[in-house]
């Protein structure tokens, strides 16, 4: 039932903002049906009680993201967005290829069970993991090494207060967050500074975990953000 209502609104045009009121609404509704009731109260929670398992129970689109028991709607994202994701993963997987050793590289959507609880589930953009022992099936067990998160107009208050936290606290070493508006990357280096850096896309910028060896180039992509 919920999977036919999402599909339905999705291709009625509705807007990620309104899909997630239509489904918390739905929720509720399905609480109170009495024909339902038994079979899908378990999946029906106030704010901040929701769970992996009723993350799992929903179809894959609209993308969602859980965090401390609570869903977040994840808008489609743009053209620019991806291209920006797609030349960034690039020049990590070259790299990482031509290096060997144990960490990969990542490109969303995988699934990150970040904090090993049954409260949270993120899908970075992008990230490296170095511990294999993370890998599961369905996607990782724990925190990457790195995450990287391309922010748009629906994402920023996550990507840049949420996140922040949630990342840090789970043990991830560096998180990156490129701001196609303002033209600016912020980067979070958790192990050793408190305070983060900003930077412009005029120069390569080094990843902290591989010691600034690994640069990654924003030529290209600061001429598509200027184009936009």
């Amino acid at each position: 039932m919920v999977k036919e209502v999402l599909q339905k609104l999705k291709e009625q045009g509705y807007t990620y903002e309104k899909i997630d009121a239509v489904l918390k609404g739905l929720m509720k509704e399905i609480a109170d049906s009495n024909e339902l009731r038994e079979e899908m109260a378990y999946r029906v929670r106030r704010e901040g009680e929701y769970t992996v398992e009723d993350y799992r129970s929903l179809p894959d689109e609209p993308r969602v993201e859980l965090m401390d028991g609570r869903f977040y709607v994840m808008e489609a994202p743009s053209y620019l967005h991806q291209k920006i994701a797609g030349e960034i993963y690039r020049q990590l997987a070259n790299f990482i290829a031509e290096q060997g050793g144990n960490c990969e590289p990542m490109i969303a959507p995988v699934d990150v069970q970040l904090d090993c609880d049954e409260k949270t589930m993120v899908q970075p953009d992008i990230a490296i993991l170095c511990d294999r022992d993370k890998v599961r099936k369905w996607g990782v067990y724990g925190a990457p090494n790195f995450v990287l998160e391309i922010i748009s107009p629906s994402s920023r208050k996550k990507d840049c207060t949420k996140k922040v936290a949630k990342y840090a606290d789970a043990g991830v070493r560096e998180y990156w967050i490129v701001d196609p508006y303002q033209k600016r990357l912020v980067i979070y280096r958790f192990d050793s500074e408190e305070i983060p850096m900003i930077c412009g896309l005029e120069e390569p910028v080094g990843i902290g975990i591989y010691e600034g060896e690994l640069k990654i180039d924003f030529e290209k992509i600061r001429q598509w953000m200027e184009e936009e």
